[in-house]
């Protein structure tokens, strides 16, 4: 939902036919901390306020992404590419201060979006064009969940991911998942961006992702969910 969306007659639909929300936008990095030290919080408080008003859950999306993060966050005060250790802390501070705020209130957290890579190649496994893999390499992935768990121990923290039906990249995030899980980082679930159609993907590939992941002891929550009759992804055909 957007902050619009919870008024008049969309509002009184949400609250009939709907018991969980996620923000489409408005908590995502960029827009929740536009410069640093700033946090434009009212928009990502209506929604909160409107879900614990009327009874709803709120899943929190997204605490760490390549997309729409702030370029301050990648560069040091010079508009130089910002040290290890600098982006490091910066991304600890933002998951702590967001995860705080909502504290109780937002009961799952996407903590890292889309950090695998699409390649076929099985040896490309992470984003490299992810300027958090480009500055910090892997190394912050198990901390963000850390510092996730640590704001808030409470909260059920995922990994959130699309074409988790295709069989190469399942098992890249199957890998992950299962190293992390295996270092004791706190893991809860994984998500799984249900942009499909109507012939993709098969029922036996999305059962296989299913229970793949679930085997991991993780839950399974389908976070995004666009299904046209057209041939192609909602999101890339304009709907």
């Amino acid at each position: 939902v957007t902050p619009n969306s919870l008024d008049g007659e969309s509002g009184e639909l949400i609250k009939k036919h709907f018991n969980s929300l996620t923000a489409e936008n408005v908590m995502k990095p960029q827009l929740i901390q536009p410069q640093e030290g700033t946090f434009n919080w009212e928009p990502a408080d209506k929604i909160v306020d409107f879900a614990v008003a009327n009874g709803m859950k709120v899943r929190g999306h997204t605490l760490c992404w390549h997309a729409q993060t702030g370029e301050w966050m990648f560069l040091d005060k010079d508009g130089k590419p910002a040290s290890k250790e600098l982006a490091l802390q910066r991304l600890e501070e933002h998951i702590k201060t967001v995860v705080t705020r909502y504290k109780g209130k937002v009961y799952a957290w996407d903590v890292l979006n889309e950090v695998i890579v699409d390649d076929t190649s099985a040896t490309k496994i992470y984003r490299e064009s992810s300027p958090w893999v480009r500055i910090c390499g892997t190394d912050f992935i198990p901390l963000i969940f850390k510092w996730a768990n640590e704001a808030d121990p409470d909260c059920q923290l995922f990994y959130n991911d699309y074409n988790t039906e295709n069989p190469i990249k399942r098992e890249k995030i199957y890998n992950m998942l299962r190293e992390l899980l295996a270092q004791g980082v706190p893991i809860h679930g994984v998500g799984l961006q249900a942009h499909w159609n109507i012939s993709n993907p098969s029922e036996e590939s999305l059962r296989e992702s299913i229970d793949k992941f679930s085997s991991l002891g993780l839950k399974v929550q389908f976070t995004e969910l666009d299904i046209p009759v057209y041939s192609g992804r909602a999101d890339t055909i304009g709907i």
